[in-house]
């Protein structure tokens, strides 16, 4: 049995997330933690809310209610929609957690020690009007490359452009608004990243099995312009982890925090000590802690290709720098952008559809299935309206739906709501059996190497035999003249259910377990065994027969919808 140690991208606290941050982190990190744990595999899936910095601090000053309140409400509420959609997290922490807060001051102390963390005085904008420093997202102006007039200090959302606050045109205060604002000097603590950059390098290197996009960027950072640059990890905020090292005050330090990148990705291993203080789990050590344990462990990790310098640098420069036999990332799957219908998903613009308003209209299951089935893997890849209805009419209806409710519906008509006694498998139903083994075997390979719509294509492909097989043998005819090979069709047609729901159930959860409780079966277990998973109902075997399995998207709903989202929302 292997072990897995599978994190997400931790995602900002600042209200809930729309389809492209889902698919970016969350949902391909499920497939594979699913996946994993149906091959009998012990799997350990992390994830939490990002509760620091300024995106949290201004959503609740928009929101009107203290910082604490609302990133305690919207933890929540992120955590509720994660279940509806089925990701199965063992735990899903917060960054603010005691945890985060202590591990995170114990890095500090460790960098430290080890000559790695040193003080600068620099220059910052500062409010007149709200009395205190504008770290990036507090400030606000026009975009220098594309004119955009509500820009941030980090990034302008229209053109992406990375920005310096400095760099903005007519900056302002995004609290109160207020031009009135000057450049003061404060101090702040740097990671010397440059020390650790040939110990990076050389890790990279030996990373052989990184997708490209995962490299590429990791190399660029290290390796275009002067290089891999050291990193303020203090900021003048309010929220956040009060700058310590490790239990000790850091002296001209008082009032500052922890930068929210510094933070972040520690919480993947406070995650685990708050699953074990939960009462959920036990010894998180042998996860994380290579001199307890961890070294049998794979780590993967899935983000958005805007989280990979981070993953690939930042954090391991934190973990190298501490001099502690910390577990490293084996895998980092990266994803280019979900776009939506000719723009981008945007959070602070409420652009597209998000987690709440996709479950109003349909289950979890058909927004999984057609996210995985079109996930931006090599590059960006776009959601329509028509796409989405052709991926849940033609692949879960047409497909997989259509196949249940013929050969169930057939069966009871025929033959009542059992498995038909007579006759045994021949030529016919070898060949399929054959044909599954192929398809099987690729989708396996497809799912360990992480290809994620490779899986989904075979996974369609294996619903297709289903289909295939009943066009060719037609029970319907069939049983006119042999009702004996009938019943040996339909045998087979209906062994395939239980089948298709374990290999669809990293994919459409929901789903699965429907099928499964509808045919009451078994779950088949990984390593799979055709012949013996094909004969596994029995002639006499009770099952019931449901409605359709999934209903079909009118072209009347299709175009209502594309209309109802074509504008934004406000952010929550």
């Amino acid at each position: 049995m292997a072990r897995h140690l599978i994190t997400s991208a931790i995602p900002y606290i600042n209200g809930i997330k729309h389809l492209g941050n889902l698919i970016g982190s969350q949902l391909p990190a499920d497939l594979y933690a699913r996946y994993q744990r149906a091959r009998g595999n012990e799997v350990l899936f992390l994830c939490a809310t990002d509760e620091h910095g300024t995106p949290a601090e201004l959503a609740a000053l928009a929101a009107n209610v203290p910082v604490v309140e609302y990133c305690r409400e919207m933890h929540k509420v992120q955590s509720e929609l994660a279940d509806a959609f089925g990701l199965s997290f063992d735990f899903f922490g917060r960054s603010s957690s005691p945890q985060n807060h202590k591990l995170t001051q114990h890095f500090a102390g460790r960098l430290h020690a080890a000559g790695l963390i040193y003080e600068v005085t620099e220059s910052q904008i500062y409010s007149v009007t709200d009395n205190r420093f504008l770290p990036d997202r507090y400030i606000a102006g026009i975009c220098p490359a594309c004119g955009y007039e509500r820009a941030r200090g980090d990034q302008c959302e229209n053109c992406t452009k990375q920005l310096n606050p400095t760099d903005l045109i007519n900056p302002r205060s995004a609290i109160s608004g207020s031009t009135d604002i000057a450049m003061r000097e404060t101090k702040h603590l740097y990671l010397r990243q440059s020390a650790l950059k040939e110990q990076l390098d050389q890790w990279i290197d030996e990373q052989t099995d990184w997708p490209i996009l995962t490299t590429s960027i990791a190399k660029k950072w290290l390796h275009d312009g002067n290089g891999l640059q050291d990193r303020g990890i203090t900021r003048d905020l309010d929220w956040g982890i009060p700058v310590k090292r490790g239990a000790k005050a850091w002296p001209g330090m008082e009032d500052k925090v922890f930068y929210v990148w510094f933070d972040a990705p520690i919480e993947y291993i406070a995650c685990a000590q708050e699953w074990v203080d939960s009462g959920e789990g036990e010894n998180w050590k042998r996860w994380w802690r290579l001199d307890e344990g961890a070294d049998d462990v794979r780590y993967t990790q899935f983000m958005g290709k805007d989280n990979v310098p981070f993953h690939t640098l930042s954090f391991p420069a934190t973990l190298i720098g501490s001099g502690e036999p910390w577990k490293r990332v084996d895998y980092i799957k990266s994803f280019n952008y979900l776009n939506y219908d000719g723009g981008q998903f945007s959070t602070s613009e409420g652009r597209g559809v998000f987690m709440d308003q996709a479950l109003a209209l349909l289950p979890a299951d058909n927004w999984r299935w057609w996210l995985l089935s079109n996930c931006p893997e090599n590059s960006d890849s776009e959601f329509t309206w028509e796409s989405f209805q052709t991926g849940v009419n033609k692949d879960l209806a047409d497909v997989l739906g259509n196949f249940v409710s013929r050969i169930t519906k057939f069966c009871q008509s025929k033959f009542g709501n059992k498995i038909p006694d007579g006759g045994s498998y021949g030529p016919v139903e070898n060949e399929v059996i054959s044909e599954l083994a192929l398809r099987l075997a690729n989708y396996e390979a497809a799912m360990e190497g992480l290809e994620i719509r490779k899986s989904a294509q075979e996974l369609r492909a294996i619903w297709a035999v289903g289909n295939e097989y009943l066009q060719k043998v037609a029970p319907w005819v069939t049983i006119r003249d042999n009702p004996t090979q009938a019943a040996v069709q339909v045998r087979l047609a209906l062994n395939l259910i239980p089948l298709y729901a374990i290999l669809s159930e990293p994919f459409i959860p929901n789903a699965s377990k429907m099928l499964l409780s509808a045919m009451k079966a078994p779950t088949p277990t990984w390593p799979i065994d055709l012949d013996t998973a094909l004969k596994a109902l029995k002639p006499g075997h009770v099952f019931e027969v449901n409605g359709p399995l999934f209903s079909k998207i009118s072209d009347e709903q299709r175009d209502l919808w594309q209309e109802q989202f074509a504008g934004g929302r406000e952010s929550t």
